[in-house]
């Protein structure tokens, strides 16, 4: 009866929160629209559609990809940008900058960025994690603490690039290392939408098996799970989800650990449906709220990304000195 209660509670909540997304999504798209000039609309929704969408598809994927992670992890005050992608995205467009130019392909052309950044981080991704995992004998920790040593080294070669660069170059490079939601490709949109499902098709057993896991690896392994295999190809699946979030706006610090802990304290459960749902409408009215405030408040003067570093630092530190991250 008590598990019943608990999950129309949370039922409830969710719901609560999908009328919430909603109101935010119809604010972001109506305010400031000058609707008795019927040309003015369009362009408006022509504008506004896109970046709503990718605002859904970023949140959904970093909410996923936080609460799975640190369920691997089985601490709430870690984030994926540990594992080195974030350091990884500023690398390949310093590097990119740095021997090809403001005038290469893929800098210019959003769909070859895109591509390039989803293949390098992927396949890094996948041969360095999977090497790693079984060199560290299936050890979570120590991999996390790779990833940690990854993001200094990667952060190190790219604060020397660019330091030797050329002064164009950079002030032309410093627009892309910071998440934006501005000029979105809608075509980007069909293929990071495409690599995500296939991402839920691929690991849709480990998913499955993802309230198990978390009862620890000998209970988990009594009840015929192979702890190792689905704890690797998670660590996979998250590190792609990052992938594709950070390819399309840039890195964000701080939004995975944001949401997942406000899901979690929300919802008060261990089940992963109801946590990934809860924390991917949590980023939804996260991103859609300050882009709202980066658009009609500050006039684009500054990021989206700057709101959630600031507030999700403070939070950081509220979780650490209550104690209710571990």
């Amino acid at each position: 009866m008590k598990q019943t209660a608990s999950r129309r509670s949370n039922t409830g909540k969710l719901i609560i929160m999908a009328v919430l997304v909603l109101l935010a999504a119809i604010a972001y798209m109506t305010v400031g629209v000058r609707f008795g000039n019927p040309k003015m609309v369009r362009y408006a929704m022509k504008i506004r559609t896109p970046k709503l969408i990718v605002m859904i598809i970023t949140a959904f994927s970093i909410g996923a990809a936080s609460i799975i992670f640190q369920s691997i992890i089985n601490n709430r005050i870690v984030t994926p940008c540990l594992l080195g992608m974030n350091a990884l995205y500023t690398l390949i467009h310093t590097v990119v900058y740095f021997f090809a130019g403001a005038a290469s392909i893929f800098v210019y052309n959003a769909n070859a960025s895109f591509a390039m950044d989803l293949v390098l981080m992927g396949v890094t991704a996948t041969l360095v994690y999977s090497y790693l995992f079984k060199k560290t004998k299936h050890n979570v920790l120590y991999v996390l603490l790779i990833g940690t040593v990854l993001s200094s080294f990667f952060s190190s070669v790219q604060n020397t690039l660019t330091r030797i660069m050329d002064p164009n170059e950079y002030d032309a490079l410093l627009s892309t290392l910071v998440a934006s939601f501005s000029n979105i490709n809608s075509e980007i949109i069909i293929f990071s939408v495409i690599v995500l499902a296939a991402l839920a098709v691929i690991f849709r057993k480990e998913l499955r098996l993802l309230d198990v896991l978390t009862l620890g690896k000998d209970q988990a392994i009594n009840l015929g799970v192979d702890y190792d295999r689905c704890i690797r190809r998670l660590l996979l699946g998250v590190t792609l989800c990052i992938a594709v979030a950070t390819a399309m706006v840039g890195p964000i610090s701080f939004m995975g650990l944001i949401i997942a802990n406000l899901s979690r304290q929300l919802l008060k459960t261990y089940r992963h449906t109801q946590l990934v749902l809860g924390s991917a409408l949590f980023g939804i009215i996260v991103l859609v709220g300050g882009q709202i405030l980066v658009e009609h408040v500050f006039s684009y003067t500054i990021p989206v990304s700057v709101f959630i570093t600031v507030g999700g630092g403070i939070y950081f530190l509220y979780l650490l000195l209550t104690n209710k991250g571990v």
